[in-house]
């Protein structure tokens, strides 16, 4: 598998583009996106497990029931969530799209974000509709890419390739998330690209099974949203035989599609709101998987454990504490903590207890912009992973006056 460019154009047939068309005050921003297939592609997609959701879920629950989409279209700076006439917005954003692009609207998926509550005026959208669908390139996921962003610092994207069945295929993802993130889904939207010929149905597998273990495995500030949406497209033009079933094409589509996660949760988790550091949690020797994600989900939602973090202080009785309180069945007596970078390893626990070791050596380590933290619960071989930042003074700042 190869690391290459093009984001969501990567793989042959998507077209994507991003404009500023006014729903955000600052001109230098865009705020309008749109992602189209060249045919029409497989559909899957998770939701956010909020009891609000935004109204573009509804309505693209309804688009993709089929399991067909040909394009995606998102804009920033409004959630269009908990308004009276949300889904009737969004079902005209789905309307405009079809318009200018000759597809069906009920073949769109769409998607918003931004501020919850505050009614979406579909006049920018409109306006701006005859511009976005010109701009459509097979080179432009970086503009989609920007036009997603929100409190975003850096745009999120990533492609692969990879062989399937002999063929050369291609996927490509893009995705906006900084704050409101926590497991089972954030405030993130994901979407992805592929030329893979695959069923609906294991797409959609493929999706589901995957997200539990990167996308459902963030938290950013323990706030799960209202809009969080991962979605993907596989158009087929790649030529391979189609996955139908599990077997070794499967494997390897399923390979792709947990790199490209991987890779943008490690960006979503790293771009937190004011953080200053990327926080991996590794859980081993774990009994089973499901004691592993507990265990590694706590430690990075530990607000005092983030807050040690921004300080560089090698604080890991409260990576304990964490544990102890996660409800997963570990032995204490058994727990080794240790604390690694770019900059070295230091191993500050073992068996449940604090063990020598040099205070100077763990803040170089704790200075570096990454930082895993590695819990060994020494009961088993299962194994997690979870992503998440440390907790900063900026964080308080940016969401002081986000609304205002």
């Amino acid at each position: 598998m190869e690391l290459i460019s093009g984001g969501v154009c990567a793989a042959k047939g998507f077209k994507a583009a991003g404009i500023h068309c006014g729903i955000r005050k600052n001109h230098m921003k865009k705020d309008l996106a749109l992602i189209v297939s060249d045919v029409p592609a497989a559909a899957a997609a998770v939701y956010t497990t909020n009891l609000v959701k935004g109204a573009p879920i509804e309505v693209t629950r309804r688009h993709i029931q089929d399991g067909v989409a040909r394009a995606v279209i998102c804009n920033s700076g409004n959630a269009n969530t908990c308004n009276a006439d949300g889904a009737e917005i969004a079902e005209e954003m789905s309307r405009l799209t079809a318009e200018a692009t000759g597809i069906r609207s009920s073949d769109v998926i769409v998607a918003s974000t931004g501020v919850i509550g505050q009614p979406l005026d579909i006049s920018p959208i409109a306006s701006g509709m005859p511009m976005l669908s010109s701009a459509l390139s097979y080179n432009g996921g970086s503009d989609a890419a920007e036009a997603i962003m929100t409190t975003d610092t850096v745009k999120k994207e990533i492609a692969v390739e990879f062989t399937v069945g002999g063929r050369k295929c291609r996927m490509g993802g893009i995705a906006k998330g900084s704050g409101m993130i926590h497991p089972n889904m954030a405030t993130m939207l994901v979407f992805i690209t592929t030329d893979v010929a695959i069923s609906r149905e294991m797409l959609q597998k493929a999706l589901s099974e995957d997200v539990s273990d990167t996308f459902n495995m963030i938290s950013i500030d323990g706030d799960t949203s209202t809009n969080d949406m991962v979605a993907v497209m596989a158009n087929g033009l790649a030529g391979n035989d189609e996955i139908a079933c599990d077997g070794d094409d499967f494997r390897e589509f399923m390979k792709a599609l947990n790199t490209v996660n991987v890779h943008l949760c490690r960006m979503i988790a790293g771009d937190g709101e004011g953080a200053t550091k990327l926080l991996e949690c590794k859980v081993s020797g774990a009994p089973d998987t499901a004691t592993a994600k507990t265990v590694a989900k706590s430690v990075i939602c530990s607000s005092l454990l983030k807050a040690a973090m921004f300080g560089a202080d090698a604080n890991w009785g409260r990576v304990l504490c964490a544990i102890g309180y996660s409800g997963a069945a570990v032995d204490i007596g058994k727990i080794g903590v240790s604390f690694s970078s770019a900059k070295g390893t230091v191993v500050v626990c073992e068996n449940g207890s604090g063990v020598s070791f040099s205070e100077e050596k763990a803040k170089e380590i704790l200075l570096e912009k990454e930082i895993d933290i590695l819990v060994s619960l020494n009961m088993g071989n299962a194994e997690a992973s979870a992503w998440g930042c440390d907790l900063t003074y900026d964080y308080v700042k940016i969401n002081g006056d986000y609304r205002t």
